[in-house]
């Protein structure tokens, strides 16, 4: 519930903002597009998702100006980059969240989230991984 609560707020809250356009599925691709261009093929691995529900994921956010594809060092590859508004929209998310973690805090106070994000990282790698797992949607 409580990450079902961030998403909607979240989108509201980029909604007031100005971004009308944005559903919560680019939000995962902005996740695994910003540390460097990834390949069609591999997001939807990442993500869990079809070639072809991945594949109209990607045109939409193209039409929207958040991510291109690029040529790779394979011609027959294209990896997909995030574009100047999409790196502004990941900004934009990204502050939205401190927005909303701050609001977390005013009700249980700085340590308790503090904790709260400690106990939850140790939950989700407590099988011996060393980072988090992807985040995938859940649909």
């Amino acid at each position: 519930m409580a990450y079902r609560s961030l998403i909607v707020d979240l989108h509201d809250e980029l909604r007031a903002r100005g971004w009308t356009d944005v559903r919560p599925a680019f939000g995962f691709v902005l996740l695994a597009l910003r540390h460097g261009p990834m390949t069609s093929g591999a997001l939807s691995d990442l993500l869990g998702m079809t070639k072809q529900a991945t594949s109209k994921l990607v045109e939409s956010m193209a039409r929207g100006g958040y991510l291109a594809q690029t040529v790779g060092a394979d011609a027959r590859q294209k990896p997909l980059v995030l574009t100047e508004r999409g790196c502004e929209l990941l900004e934009a998310v990204e502050q939205v969240y401190v927005d909303l973690e701050a609001r977390w805090a005013a009700v249980i106070g700085d340590q308790d989230l503090e904790r709260l994000r400690d106990d939850l990282t140790r939950a989700l790698t407590d099988d011996g991984r060393h980072e988090l797992p992807a985040v995938r949607p859940v649909w």
